[in-house]
């Protein structure tokens, strides 16, 4: 599993949907950092996972998640990383943030994701 996430870390950077969506199971489910409910918002199915990963990009298309460190526990897993980007604006964001994994037949069933609340920081 810890190529698995390896991959899909390496994926996000190169901004490659497919490839992403190649690591998740059938059954995946997306909780972003932000949204209504206490576990932000949930994304479930192929459909609606790809598009909620597609939208980090059109946000920032300059977006990167450095200095990754993926962990695995039996069906968990765990990448830590600090993301880069730069909005429409030109407002930059960078914060670090985790992402909770678990696993099924080999792939990704669910990602949970949380990252620090911190303001965007003035174009450059």
């Amino acid at each position: 599993m810890l190529a698995l996430l390896e991959s899909f870390s390496d994926a996000w950077n190169r901004h490659d949907l497919a490839a992403l969506m190649n690591c998740m199971h059938d059954d995946c489910v997306f909780l972003t950092a932000a949204g209504n409910e206490p576990h932000g918002t949930r994304h479930a199915g192929p459909a609606a996972v790809s598009k909620a990963f597609a939208s980090a990009w059109e946000t920032f298309p300059d977006a990167r998640w450095r200095d990754a460190r993926h962990w695995v526990s039996g069906d968990r897993g765990v990448s830590e990383w600090t993301f880069t980007g730069t909005a429409a604006d030109g407002t930059r964001s960078e914060s670090c943030g985790v992402d909770l994994f678990i696993f099924r037949d080999g792939k990704i069933l669910e990602k949970n994701v949380f990252r620090k609340d911190r303001p965007r920081l003035p174009a450059r």
